[in-house]
């Protein structure tokens, strides 16, 4: 149950600050105007570069959800400042715009990135003018349901909020819940623009578009920038810090450090039992138990059921207190696990059987300090070799 509830509200931490921060920067924008009114021509001259970067870098990194957004805002942003041939029929129909543009993102929250260029992204796009064109006709039906219904007094006073605030209501709830459901940058920006776009129709926000343009890109931006730094420093599976961020690490210890190497014992046998995905869920019990290391203990997942911890400026002395704490969480964990199973043919015609069984996994964790002339590889081997005595004296143990 522990572990579901985690999973669920997975994204809720990560969208709780990407979120501050970017609403710390629009607050001080507001605050000091006066800095950057006067270079107001810049700033209009430079959102096309910003744009073009952040489409470019999207579509590569295949964030291909924020690369049509920014497609989405520049056509806007393009209507606005340019001549184009439907510019006064977008004017004069300001609640299809911000029906579409609400759409568009809430939309863009629920899909995969898939890249830009290619069937999906043609798929993607084919999607959003589909979205415009559903707004269109979200009217009509809105007007229709409005004179269906006009005679029942109860609802009466709720009917003007049909064509417009009902649609957006159900935006604005898809958009949080996918945010708390989805650990990802990306789903978080589609929400600070959803905010944007919303304050400015109920002229909450008196910014120029310009300025709030700059500010929801330059997100974007680093959306895609700080998404790809943990794709290639995290593990996907445990969210842990990679085998890459361990070595990355390993340049910039100082002389004097404990290494920490932990493996799961009979993970093979374990995973054959009970099957993959269990096995799956049990890396990531240990990850979460792990993160909790004390000591100043920096947690990386090595490989397969490997993990390392690396105690900076520790000795053995010191780091083996937090690592027997750690056994010690993960051995008293119980996991449930609840198998299907069908025996008969009546049974598979009836409701299916379940059997529920508890178990407990735990660790063996081989210990080494650096010494002299001994480099990050050479301590890290002589830790496995730790590990290896864990193993050969029992295993779920701390061996040096």
């Amino acid at each position: 149950m522990e572990l579901r509830l985690i999973q669920f509200f997975s994204g809720f931490k990560s969208s709780a600050i990407s979120l501050i921060a970017f609403f710390v920067a629009f607050i001080l924008i507001s605050k000091f105007q006066s800095y950057w009114f006067a270079k107001i021509n810049l700033i209009e001259q430079v959102l096309y570069g910003i744009f073009a970067i952040t489409i470019m870098l999207s579509g590569y990194f295949n964030r291909s959800r924020l690369a049509l957004a920014a497609i989405t805002l520049l056509v806007f942003y393009a209507t606005l400042s340019q001549a184009l041939p439907w510019q006064s029929w977008v004017f004069t129909h300001g609640e299809w715009l911000v029906l579409t543009g609400a759409g568009m993102l809430s939309v863009l929250s629920v899909i995969k990135d898939r890249g830009l260029l290619s069937i999906h992204g043609f798929y993607r796009l084919v999607l959003m003018m589909c979205v415009g064109i559903a707004s269109y006709f979200w009217f009509d039906i809105a007007d229709f349901l409005v004179a269906k219904f006009t005679h029942i007094k109860q609802l009466t006073p709720w009917l003007k909020y049909l064509s417009v605030e009902l649609p957006l209501v159900i935006f604005s709830l898809l958009l949080v819940w996918r945010c708390v459901r989805e650990k990802s940058l990306v789903t978080t920006a589609l929400l600070t623009s959803y905010c944007i776009w919303l304050g400015q129709y109920y002229q909450l926000i008196t910014l120029p578009w310009s300025v709030l343009l700059s500010l929801m890109i330059l997100h974007y931006f680093f959306a895609v920038v700080v998404d790809s730094y943990f794709l290639a420093y995290r593990d996907e599976l445990t969210t842990l810090p990679s085998r890459r961020a361990l070595n990355q690490l390993s340049l910039s210890l100082g002389r004097k450090y404990t290494l920490a190497m932990l493996d799961i014992d009979h993970f093979k046998k374990f995973n054959d039992t009970y099957g993959h995905d269990i096995g799956d869920q049990v890396l990531k019990l240990v990850a979460s138990k792990l993160a909790q290391v004390k000591g100043s203990g920096k947690v990386f997942r090595y490989g397969g059921e490997e993990f390392t911890i690396v105690f900076p400026g520790k000795t053995t002395e010191q780091a083996k207190p937090a690592l027997e704490a750690v056994r010690q969480a993960v051995e008293d964990y119980k996991i449930v696990i609840r198998q299907e199973q069908r025996q008969t043919k009546q049974a598979r015609s009836n409701k299916k059987n379940s059997q529920v069984k508890t178990v407990s996994v735990t660790i063996s964790i081989g210990l080494a300090a650096r010494s002299s002339k001994l480099s990050f590889d050479e301590t890290l081997k002589l830790a496995d070799q730790a590990l290896y005595r864990a193993k050969k004296s029992g295993r779920n143990n701390v061996s040096e």
